[in-house]
């Protein structure tokens, strides 16, 4: 691995100390998916060496407006940890993230592995275990969220936390393309949206997962989770804040983001 690769990662690493970063323009060319996977891997065996664990993955850029505008015509994806989860109406300390938002998402919790190069929506629904109301907080190190796709995913697709709904339904009966979505905060409207909107169903994000992570020898192993992307518009998190999420047929999920800092 390349020591501009490794200074990448380092820097990205300390924003979670020092502040948000300036776009990683200077190593990293906007579009250079190969190098910022390699500063994301580089960061996941940094973490897991720290004594993190990897309890599933994360989906991102399931939006075809958002894919068109970094530029990029595929999703991406990021690690997600044990310590990034919030339990269902837990806390997220404001000291814990730099610039937060909110998105509802179906998540997938799998039953069996799925390694397969091939896989299909199908595969999926087969391996799946149940879905669950989803809330993904995002966080980018880089300064003023003016990311690029290299950004991102270097950044380990702009990820900070998840919070899991207390529901877990079964696939079977499941209407996950025209699912209703709305993201409350404080009890007003601030985000909607529908199944569809990620990359035309939400099985679809999960099968892009399964097909690359296993093209790479990676695969998912059954008890992951599935962050399958957002349902609507990202919804700006500040302290103070309650926020909740609600899908159809999947219940709810909510959090209170809580200001710890003097």
């Amino acid at each position: 691995m390349s020591q501009a690769l490794e200074d990448t990662a380092r820097r990205l690493r300390e924003a979670y100390r020092t502040g948000a970063v300036a776009p990683l323009r200077d190593s990293l060319d906007p579009t250079d998916g190969a190098g910022a996977y390699a500063v994301q891997q580089i960061n996941t065996r940094f973490w897991q060496g720290q004594g993190r664990r990897i309890v599933g993955r994360k989906i991102g850029l399931t939006s075809k407006a958002v894919q068109t505008q970094l530029g990029v015509d595929q999703p991406d994806y990021g690690v997600l940890f044990d310590d990034m989860a919030i339990a269902d109406s837990g806390v997220l300390l404001a000291s814990k993230v730099l610039q937060p938002k909110a998105e509802a998402e179906v998540a997938i919790i799998l039953a069996r592995d799925l390694d397969n190069p091939e896989a299909t929506a199908a595969d999926v629904e087969a391996a799946a275990d149940c879905a669950v109301a989803a809330i993904e907080i995002v966080d980018s190190r880089i300064a003023d969220w003016k990311i690029t796709f290299a950004d991102t995913v270097a950044d380990n697709g702009s990820s900070s936390h998840f919070v899991l709904g207390a529901d877990r339904k079964p696939l079977a009966g499941l209407d996950l393309y025209t699912c209703g979505m709305v993201v409350e905060i404080n009890g007003s409207v601030a985000s909607m949206g529908v199944g569809v909107a990620c990359l035309g169903h939400p099985l679809n994000a999960a099968a892009w997962l399964a097909r690359t992570l296993a093209r790479m020898g990676e695969g998912l192993k059954a008890g992951d989770v599935l962050l399958t992307g957002a349902l609507g518009p990202m919804a700006v998190v500040q302290p103070g804040d309650v926020v909740e999420a609600k899908i159809g047929g999947l219940g709810r999920a909510r959090f209170t983001c809580k200001e710890d800092r003097a």
